[in-house]
């Protein structure tokens, strides 16, 4: 039998508790460790000059963590906008026809299981506590856990893109121009991308070989298609 985790003051501590920040950290440390690495081995591979490298290196980290930052806050902000636009609507009906939203709140839990009886006891225990809250969480889904927070998640995206950014970028600063800083970035990149990739995965509770392979095979084909258009420039001019 799997032992049941919890938390100090007794309750289950489930994955999907996690899935606001670790949406946004996964994806801004994966995309900054993919994107920054494959801009590097995409220039080094054109034969360009250190300096080059570099420059692309640290202009990616920059403007991959701003754009990272800008593309959560619309997204989540839209999210956030139509989730108060929803509470509103749903405050305005209460206001305005309590006992028929008491009904459709008993409905919803008949839906569920509940008997008829118990149902509507339920649903006037809550909505006499927090009828807001009840009809946001049991009706429209929205609740603290997943609820949108724009700066937040522009935060952390961002954070993270630049963290999984800063390893590509200082083996572009450390090591010269050439086969030793492909090899090298490759490598370290590849193995960051494995343990991002567990990580992640155990995280969300999914399985880990399976986590980390699907993220090293998606950076290993970026850095390995920017590789061979660096290549292909390099010989054309």
């Amino acid at each position: 039998m799997v032992p049941i985790k919890r938390s100090a003051m007794g309750y289950e501590l489930h994955h999907k508790n996690r899935i606001g920040w670790l949406r946004a950290a996964t994806l801004g440390a994966n995309d900054g460790l993919i994107s920054t690495s494959s801009l590097v081995m995409g220039v080094a591979s054109a034969e360009l000059t250190h300096a080059a490298v570099l420059l692309a290196a640290v202009a990616g980290l920059v403007a991959g963590a701003l754009s990272m930052a800008a593309g959560e806050y619309v997204s989540v902000s839209s999210q956030s906008d139509t989730e108060k636009a929803d509470l509103t609507q749903e405050r305005g009906e209460l206001a305005a026809s309590p006992d028929e939203e008491r009904t459709e709140l008993a409905e919803i839990y008949m839906a569920r299981g509940l008997s008829r009886d118990l149902a509507i006891q339920v649903a006037v225990q809550l909505m006499a506590n927090d009828a807001l809250g009840a009809h946001a969480r049991d009706e429209l889904g929205i609740n603290d856990t997943t609820r949108a927070r724009p700066i937040q998640a522009a935060v952390v995206s961002a954070a993270s893109f630049a963290i999984g950014a800063t390893p590509p970028a200082l083996l572009a600063a450390l090591l010269p121009a050439g086969t030793s800083m492909a090899l090298g970035v490759v490598a370290v990149t590849l193995v960051l991308l494995l343990l991002l990739g567990s990580i992640a995965a155990q995280l969300g509770g999914a399985s880990l070989t399976r986590g980390a392979l699907r993220v090293a095979f998606w950076g290993a084909m970026a850095m390995g298609c920017t590789a061979a258009i660096g290549h292909l420039f390099s010989a054309i001019v």
